[in-house]
């Protein structure tokens, strides 16, 4: 059988452009939208509403920094786990799901300029008498988000025993059920939960000062989406000027224990 070369090439250049054409580029490479990665199970932070919208504090302040400085943005909902790996293999762009700045994460990301202050609060049940502070989780089973700042701090602690969980509210129904003695996590989900949610109305309370002095901020990979970097970090200096990031932090913080950072 005879090919008519000519015709063939012509369909094969055809092909590789119909091809490159419908190749995605990476979000953030000059069209300014950004995909954005939130573990959307931290309440108040990011989670799911009954609409199946990811809402929360992180959502609101991102789309305020986005209107002020004219780019755009994607959610990936994305669990906590593997949230860090699918950065480094170019899932996403940016990570912005109450991540605490550390000087270990700083030397693999680089960091915006932090959005909020939170530290871990100990969150226990309701009749509890005997846990007030860090000092009387010795010898008791307490548990942490994996791979969180929590679980951290609970490591750290002489003689708790640390207990990991997939998410907060998995630990926290651990808690309410008497399996673990308490749970340690960042004051504005442990006030949403222990506070607010009626999942846990009147079941739990939390107990003493936040053990930790944190701040979150958004990260990119190390030397990648610098520009990212100084949109947000303008956008979120021009929201607290002109006092929408008061009315965010108001419609979401309900605690009383948490600052800005600036103060």
């Amino acid at each position: 059988m005879k090919f008519k070369w000519g015709a063939l090439l012509v369909v094969l250049l055809a092909v590789s452009l119909l091809a490159s054409a419908c190749t995605s580029q990476p979000a953030g490479s000059g069209d300014d939208v950004y995909v954005v990665a939130m573990d959307a199970s931290f309440p108040p932070m990011e989670f799911v509403d009954e609409n199946k919208e990811i809402v929360g504090f992180d959502v609101d302040l991102l789309t305020a920094i986005a209107d002020e400085m004219g780019f755009e943005f994607e959610i990936k909902n994305t669990a906590w786990d593997g949230i860090f790996a699918g950065l480094e293999s170019g899932d996403y762009d940016v990570i912005m799901s109450a991540v605490t700045i550390r000087a270990d994460r700083q030397e693999k990301y680089d960091f915006t300029d932090p959005y909020i202050n939170a530290g871990q609060a100990i969150v226990v049940r309701a009749d509890e008498s005997e846990i007030q502070g860090p000092d009387d989780l010795s010898g008791r089973t307490v548990g942490a988000q994996i791979g969180t700042t929590g679980a951290f701090a609970v490591q750290d602690i002489a003689g708790a025993t640390l207990k990991e969980y997939d998410s907060a509210d998995l630990a926290l129904l651990d808690l309410v059920s008497g399996n673990i003695d308490a749970v340690v996590v960042d004051t504005p989900v442990a006030a949403d939960y222990a506070l607010l949610s009626t999942q846990f109305a009147g079941r739990l309370k939390i107990v003493g000062d936040a053990i930790t002095d944190e701040e979150y901020g958004a990260l990119v990979n190390k030397g990648q989406n610098a520009e990212f970097i100084e949109m947000f970090n303008e956008g979120l200096q021009k929201v607290m000027d002109s006092g929408e990031y008061d009315q965010i932090y108001a419609r979401w913080i309900s605690a009383g224990e948490l600052a800005s950072p600036t103060e």
